[in-house]
């Protein structure tokens, strides 16, 4: 898998950016009634999927399963994406059928990606461990 961790790394930077964007228009306007939208953009978007870019990077045998990976990928990163969306109409247009679909997306990647972890650990083969050193960056 050409890269997934930094994809996730990816799609963990841009709900940031949007959440900190949306958290700063808020402040400014003293209107938080779209926090639940804010907090969900920075809990599932950045931090939740910051930390599956790091497991991925950490324990490389997660890639190996292109299919699976780019699976868990899809649900948890569109997930991360449209559950906030999802919200922002619940909470303006009183429609949260949205939300309701993307909840349950983002519990089949949750899923997923439990799932490979449980299966990499019950793995017979050597499954090699994170090292505790940064990787050193190629000279350019």
């Amino acid at each position: 898998m050409p890269r997934i961790d930094l994809w996730f790394l990816v799609a963990a930077a841009t709900c940031l950016l949007v959440g900190v964007s949306l958290g700063i228009a808020m402040g400014i306007a003293h209107d938080f009634h779209l926090a639940p939208v804010h907090a969900h953009l920075n809990l599932l978007g950045w931090t939740s999927l910051g930390l599956m870019g790091l497991t991925y990077r950490a324990w490389p045998a997660l890639a190996r399963n292109r299919v699976a990976a780019l699976a868990q990928f899809g649900l948890s990163a569109g997930a991360a994406i449209l559950f906030p969306f999802g919200i922002y109409l619940s909470i303006e247009h009183q429609t949260p059928e949205m939300a309701i679909l993307a909840a349950l997306i983002w519990l089949a990647g949750v899923v997923l990606f439990l799932a490979r972890l449980l299966l990499l650990c019950s793995a017979r083969e050597e499954v090699e461990e994170p090292s505790s050193a940064p990787a050193m960056l190629p000279a350019e």
